[in-house]
């Protein structure tokens, strides 16, 4: 036989205090006394009262819910992304209501806006890559969604939401480290060149060795798709074209593992002969042979303040300014470089 819930009304009569007072202590109000708080606090645990969020979002006209739209969480990328989501949600009495797209590329925005709208969230966030055109309909239904709406690590666009990794940046902190290394010849191994993220690392590798007065030429590019087999691929092509390259940046740590297998089986010592950066800085980095030297983006961060964002805009959307937020990336040198 299932246990009947307590209720408000019950926490008070036991606690001797008013309903409005047990309400003041659940919601962490500042204007009940230290001692009664820590009494009524002793009540609700010893009942085990927990509060009713439906009849909280119905006093307070709102779901205390956030959609989220994600792609896959088993990957490195998303599942941090995630965590810093649901962690800083959780903070702040938010649950999520999650929607995780296994092909970022293919699918019904508007019917998937319209599913997730039906649930009354409070706000969505957008963490997908932005990749070749899934990103076209927000022209079309941004105008229709009833609640705002903020973006993870896309192309900022006037007046839209959005938090990023400066991948630009990171693109220019491993290009200056190998040029600052001594190394003549750079190569890279990019991401997938429909992928946003990709096209931005790349561009800051072209601007450093712009920079430091160096010509790009083209034929030191080569384009992966974040495995570790096209980093495989991307090194044996450089370095067919290129004997003389003694440097690559790996757009991630992935593609990276894989093109330090290749370099060693063509006979090059690292990083003797061939200094490699890669990108990210995941779990198994410095575990690599040698520790790989890696740009590393904190993921978590990007999602907390995703939800902070999001928030403001729900909470005070007069006042909000949606500028985009910036998370610089940071260059960990190891035995790779």
């Amino acid at each position: 036989m299932s246990r009947k819930r307590v209720t408000i009304k019950e926490v008070a009569q036991t606690a001797g205090v008013s309903t409005q007072t047990v309400s003041r202590v659940v919601n962490g109000r500042p204007d009940v006394s230290p001692d009664t708080r820590q009494h009524v606090q002793e009540v609700i645990d010893q009942l085990g009262y927990q509060p009713s969020k439906i009849a909280r979002s119905l006093i307070q006209g709102q779901s205390f819910s956030l959609g989220v739209v994600s792609s896959n969480i088993s990957l490195y990328g998303p599942s941090h992304v995630l965590q810093g989501i649901q962690e800083t949600a959780k903070e702040m009495g938010y649950s999520l209501m999650l929607h995780i797209l296994p092909d970022p590329e293919v699918y019904e925005a508007k019917k998937l806006l319209r599913e997730i709208m039906s649930y009354h969230v409070d706000g969505i966030l957008w963490a997908m890559p932005e990749i070749g055109q899934n990103r076209d309909w927000i022209q079309q239904e941004l105008s229709n969604l009833s609640v705002p709406i903020a973006f993870l690590n896309v192309q900022p666009r006037p007046n839209q939401a959005t938090v990023i990794i400066d991948n630009r940046a990171g693109g220019r902190l491993a290009t200056k480290h190998l040029l600052e290394q001594g190394r003549q010849n750079i190569g890279i191994i990019t991401g997938p060149m429909s992928w946003w993220e990709a096209r931005q690392r790349e561009l800051g590798w072209r601007e450093e060795l712009v920079a430091n007065g160096r010509s790009v030429d083209e034929s030191y590019i080569t384009h992966g798709d974040w495995t570790p087999s096209s980093g495989e691929r991307g090194i044996r092509m450089l370095l067919d074209w290129h004997p003389e390259m003694d440097a690559v940046f790996a757009c991630n740590d992935q593609m990276a593992l894989g093109a330090m297998k290749i370099a060693r089986q063509m006979g090059r010592r690292i990083p003797e002969d061939l200094a490699i950066v890669g990108f990210d800085n995941i779990p198994e980095a410095p575990y690599f042979d040698p520790a790989l030297s890696t740009v590393y983006q904190d993921l978590t961060e990007m999602g907390r303040e995703g939800v902070k964002q999001l928030l403001a805009m729900i909470n005070n959307p007069d006042a909000y300014r949606p500028d985009p937020i910036r998370i610089q990336p940071e260059l960990i040198v190891r035995d790779s470089s």
